[in-house]
């Protein structure tokens, strides 16, 4: 049997533990099985570029960032400048003679999976996501790391907040689901969490960093990306070639808050790929182990069309139909939600 594995989207800590996984489970089970990797994620099926895989290879990957294989989070051989290139992609993977593809990424690469299943490719997915919104699945790779640098950013700009009798804006990433800033924000010690499921007021917001300034010196702010007024949009970065990118809330905030609070400092801070970076939490590596060895068993059993998922702590099989073009954003009345109610 010979296997490839890609990782799409964008990068992400836990995702070599996972390549790791699957390599070392397939030819641990059958020394017979050949693993190969795809570089730089669908782009390397759409242009044949391929690199074999084994113990070697993959024996050092568990705690290094980023991904050996590279990716591409744009490539889309549906539609691939301009034209549909799948065909073409399906010829360089049986160029290669794979029997199967393990596909590692997050809800775009889950949904060209399926699409992938549908034309009768024997195709397994393996979710991965900073953001934690893939649907069907309880905790994503990648998420762990990702709030462990909020919570430190959060911890140490409280120092300098206090020092200088500041409020501190922290913007994460969180496009439409906000549990990073959710989970970061509460284990940094954020006076006011903003997130894109709950439009927020900007009167009461002023009202709470007022009383948190008094009672404390200082007050930090933790916004997702995709945060927005109650009356308002979420806040659109222009970029060269006419191109827009959700990003600059903290910044604009920083500025609506500065004008209303009046002699209290306000600064903005963006974490950006900061966040995507480094090496994966210890919470992330026994993840991505796991939902590597359950991937090479789904393989083996031959049991494609489906991704890997984590419920209720167990590793199970859902279909691709059920997670693609889905997201799993911060439901009302969440646990976490009843506790950021609570303290603020």
């Amino acid at each position: 049997m010979r296997v490839g594995v890609l990782t799409g989207g964008g990068d992400c800590p836990g995702l070599n533990a996972v390549i790791r996984a699957v390599t070392l489970a397939l030819r641990r089970a059958d020394d017979r099985t050949e693993v190969v990797g795809v570089e730089r994620g669908f782009l390397g099926l759409i242009e044949g570029r391929f690199r074999p895989l084994d113990e070697a290879a993959v024996r050092d990957l568990l705690d290094e960032g980023g991904t050996v294989l590279g990716t591409h989070n744009r490539a889309d051989p549906f539609n691939w400048q301009g034209r549909d290139c799948s065909e073409q992609a399906l010829a360089h993977a049986k160029a290669q003679r794979l029997d199967a593809l393990v596909t590692i990424g997050g809800d775009g690469t889950l949904t060209l999976a399926e699409r992938f299943a549908r034309m009768g490719v024997p195709v397994l997915g393996v979710p991965k996501t900073i953001d934690n919104d893939i649907a069907q699945n309880e905790r994503s790779f990648g998420f762990d790391s990702a709030v462990a640098v909020v919570a430190d950013a959060l911890t140490r700009l409280k120092t300098t907040a206090r020092s200088h009798g500041r409020v501190m804006v922290v913007e994460t990433m969180g496009r439409h689901a906000g549990w990073i800033a959710l989970e970061g924000g509460l284990a940094g010690g954020a006076d006011a969490i903003l997130i894109p499921e709950q439009p927020f007021a900007l009167e009461p917001l002023l009202e709470r960093l007022r009383e948190r300034v008094s009672a404390q010196g200082y007050a930090l702010v933790c916004v997702a990306e995709g945060a927005a007024l109650a009356d308002g949009a979420p806040h659109w970065q222009h970029l060269p070639g006419g191109v827009l990118r959700l990003s600059g809330v903290g910044q604009a905030l920083a500025h609506e808050l500065g004008e209303r609070l009046g002699d209290i400092e306000v600064r903005a801070t963006l974490l950006g790929h900061l966040q995507r970076g480094g090496a994966p939490s210890s919470f992330d590596r026994v993840l991505s182990t796991r939902f590597g060895v359950a991937a090479a068993q789904a393989v083996l059993d031959g049991d494609y069309g489906h991704t890997i998922a984590l419920q209720g702590d167990r590793c199970v099989r859902v279909p691709l139909s059920q997670v693609a073009g889905r997201s799993r954003c911060v439901p009302p009345g969440h646990e976490l939600l009843r506790c950021v109610d609570a303290l603020f």
